[in-house]
């Protein structure tokens, strides 16, 4: 169960998580806090995005801002479990050059341990192609390389990884506005052979149905709906065809 309150404080929102249902032998109604502060004591040069508590007493702290340039290009995150030094992590988002962006993320305390990734978008009349590169500093003269187009009704991505010897391959169709399909496939690497089929389909306006096939003989659906503004409910399960049995099964209620 979720529920989100904003408040008058500027602007900050709790967000309150409870599992009704937990694991045996646990709290009867476990709950986790998370409170976003847009201007964290009025001041409007950098936000809280979350600051989470949850059932254990721990935390998480994030932390962004976006004025470094005045013209917004430059994004700065910062997040932290407010115990370990060594666990803070720093990222910059830059934004700056038309149809690219650059992304750096490092430990604070180990700035070799990093990752970087850039994503440019040439200009193409009939589609939108996206080219892109990951990597850290163990995998910089073999990184990850990704390509993504959208054309009309169908998208398309493929994905090379562990230094290009493994694949991912996706692709979705846009059958109409309520109707839509999609299948990935993995190639190489301990997912080799792995693949999906899945389908989601809007039944009613504020209502939708998913389904998804897996390589494993497993079927999850799930449905998704607005009772009314701010109210949400979503209700999901997966179904293993070889033990004829519901392996896993859900309701999650949203309140914003």
């Amino acid at each position: 169960f979720t529920a989100k309150q904003k408040t008058s404080w500027n602007g900050s929102v709790l967000t309150s998580t409870f599992d009704v249902f937990p694991l045996k032998d646990s709290c009867k109604t476990p709950a986790k806090l998370a409170w976003r502060l847009p201007t964290p004591l009025g001041l409007p040069h950098f936000s809280v995005d979350k600051l989470e508590m949850d059932k254990g007493g721990k935390f998480k702290l994030e932390a962004s801002s976006d004025k470094v340039l005045k013209n917004k290009s430059l994004k700065m995150d910062v997040k932290s479990d407010l115990k370990d030094l060594a666990a803070i992590t720093a990222s910059a988002h830059y934004t700056g050059t038309k149809d690219l962006q650059v992304k750096f993320e490092t430990k604070v305390m180990k700035p070799q341990d990093c990752i970087f990734e850039a994503t440019y978008a040439p200009p193409f009349k009939n589609a939108m192609v996206t080219l892109g590169v990951k990597g850290t500093n163990a995998t910089v003269t073999c990184p990850d390389l990704g390509v993504r187009v959208l054309c009309g009704s169908f998208f398309a991505s493929v994905m090379a990884k562990q230094k290009l010897s493994a694949c991912t391959a996706s692709c979705m169709y846009k059958v109409s506005d309520q109707f839509k399909c999609a299948v990935t496939y993995d190639h190489g690497g301990k997912a080799n052979g792995s693949f999906s089929i899945g389908c989601s389909y809007d039944v009613a306006k504020g209502t939708k149905v998913k389904a998804k096939v897996q390589q494993d003989q497993c079927v999850s659906c799930s449905v998704k709906h607005d009772v009314s503004k701010g109210f949400t409910v979503l209700a999901g399960a997966k179904f293993d065809t070889k033990k004829m049995d519901i392996s896993s099964c859900g309701l999650k209620l949203s309140i914003e």
